[in-house]
Parts: C-alpha cells; structure tokens; sequence
C-alpha cells in the first residue's frame, strides 16, 4: 500500500517503521537508489568489507605482475586485430 512521506529542507526522508522491519533494513544500513522512468527505487544494498593494503603491498604486486617484452608484444598484436 503506498505511504506518503515528506522530503525534508535538507533532502532527507523518513522510511516507515513497517517497510524498514519487512525489508530488514537497520539504523546505519545502506541503501541503493536508482531513477527509473520517473520513479525513484530504493533497494537495500549489499555491503562488502573492504581490506586496506599498504603502499608496499600495491607496489609488490605491481612488480610481480610486470609482463616482459616479448608477452606485452603477443598481446599489443592480438588486441590490434
């Protein structure tokens, strides 16, 4: 059933209690919104921890996935053709 609710000076909006208990939707959770045709979409979004890595964690990598000359040759030619 649809359910009014007032956008605030600042752009914020209220979810009622009911939709935020069916969906799960918690103090603090994230949701994704998309215009569609119009219409707004709110969807609970799925949120993944991300790790932080050092400077010489990124740096290592770089180095080990360094290609020689003849590998970047092989697949410069191939993306040209």
């Amino acid at each position: 059933m649809p359910e009014n609710i007032v956008v605030s000076d600042r752009g914020q909006i209220t979810l009622p209690s009911a939709i935020r208990k069916r969906l799960g939707i918690e103090p603090g959770g994230v949701l994704v919104v998309e215009e569609s045709n119009g219409t707004l979409v709110l969807k609970p979004a799925a949120v993944v921890a991300l790790e932080a890595y050092s400077d010489a964690d990124i740096a290592r990598w770089d180095e080990e996935d360094r290609l020689s000359a003849g590998e970047r040759a092989s697949i410069t030619k191939r993306l040209k053709r």
